[in-house]
């Protein structure tokens, strides 16, 4: 944990047709960012809408 609380390392992201990207929201577990993205996606609109971890060491 760190000073501002709860760690939310789960991010949905919202991609529309021109390739602009969005954050929907943060969670703390890929299960709830997962839920609410398909959630989301389920409305039928022609946007994409991805789940992605933030905070990883990519080496």
């Amino acid at each position: 944990m760190n000073d501002t609380g709860a760690v939310l390392p789960w991010l949905v992201i919202r991609q529309d047709e021109g390739g602009n990207r969005y954050r929907v929201g943060r969670y703390a577990t890929r299960a709830e960012a997962e839920r609410v993205a398909d959630r989301l996606d389920t409305r039928g609109r022609r946007q994409l809408y991805v789940v992605e971890r933030v905070g990883r060491a990519t080496t």
